[in-house]
């Protein structure tokens, strides 16, 4: 079927320092003084979205597909057609992008996760898109097997 992924790949966000940060703010709201209910009415839902955030990738017959769930409820699909250049890319996503997440810059986007892994994607528009990957060699493997 043509829908078979050749390449699939879910990233959450699971960092240790992340949900350090997160439950020090709720402590922290808890040993101040009295309660801050507001506070935790909004650290609450703020924690709920991090954890149910995930990044998918997938390289199909007919293009490279993500979705960063639940911001986007269908996936975003590049053609073959609109890549002009592709490769792995080591980069440094709080110097280039600020941070993690769907980050944006003149002229580019970055949807990731965790580390500084990705596949950088040049499109014939001038547009270029990163996508963060765990496993970027294994991804380019998948695009030149489906691109041949």
């Amino acid at each position: 079927m043509d829908d078979d992924p050749i390449f699939r790949e879910v990233q959450r966000f699971r960092q240790p320092w992340l949900w350090a940060l997160l439950g020090g703010i709720a402590l922290l709201m808890v040993v101040s003084g009295p309660i801050s209910w507001v506070g935790l009415i909004v650290i609450v839902p703020v924690a709920g979205l991090v954890y149910s955030l995930r990044l998918q990738t997938e390289v199909r017959v007919d293009g490279v597909y993500f979705k960063m769930w639940p911001l986007h409820r269908s996936f975003r699909r590049i053609t073959w057609m609109e890549i002009e250049h592709y490769e792995s890319k080591q980069y440094k996503p709080l110097r280039e992008f600020g941070g993690w997440g769907i980050r944006w810059a003149p002229g580019k986007m970055a949807y990731n996760v965790s580390g500084s892994q990705g596949i950088w994607i040049e499109r014939t528009d001038g547009r270029s898109v990163l996508l963060g990957s765990q496993h970027a060699e294994e991804f380019v493997k998948a695009i030149d097997e489906a691109t041949q």
